[in-house]
């Protein structure tokens, strides 16, 4: 499998992992530790291939997530579900397997703008994604259904519109959630 864009990822270990899984050149940010040279290279890769940004899934992966889009609007992005990316010695993409990394680079989300956004809360409440005693493992399970990574409740909505996820696509997503869960 063949990328075009550019992988931005954490370090040399999720590139050494994205290597075997995928033929794609790397951006390595060294963890958190993002400057002002590596957006630079973002911005260049963004306007000569595109950007695909994959991160961990966990906090200090998701805080990465939303500098390279504060600094670099625009970037495709890919996600690894949690329980996919747990190893021995840690979480992270370089645990996931090859079949994982392929399977989340196939079903890259491009972010949009927000100005038009959809108000979501209503279909939160209506399938208990907040405030409710299921709330935080159905969001786990949407995220990991849609391809769009973890959330909690006050942040769902937005990713929701960022990903461009629409009303049919999140309801046929919950109804099979609870369809599971009934099950």
């Amino acid at each position: 499998m063949k990328i075009q864009e550019v992988i931005v990822v954490e370090g040399r270990d999720d590139t050494a992992k994205i290597k075997l899984a995928v033929d794609a050149d790397t951006i390595e940010t060294n963890g958190s530790a993002i400057n002002a040279n590596i957006y630079k290279q973002i911005r260049h890769a963004k306007e000569k291939r595109g950007v695909i940004v994959f991160t961990d899934p966990d906090y200090p992966g998701e805080r990465l997530r939303r500098l390279i889009d504060e600094h670099v609007p625009g970037c495709k992005h890919a996600f690894l579900p949690k329980k996919k990316a747990i190893g021995k010695n840690g979480l992270g993409i370089e645990h996931a397997s090859v079949k994982d990394i392929q399977a989340a680079l196939s079903q890259v989300h491009e972010l949009v703008d927000q100005s038009e956004s959809l108000d979501w809360q209503t279909y939160l409440l209506q399938y208990g994604l907040i405030g409710g005693p299921k709330a935080k493992e159905r969001r786990q399970k949407l995220g990991e259904r849609l391809n769009i990574g973890y959330s909690n409740g006050k942040q769902l909505g937005k990713r929701l519109t960022m990903f461009q996820i629409n009303p049919e696509e999140f309801e046929k997503a919950m109804e099979e959630i609870i369809e599971e869960e009934t099950n």
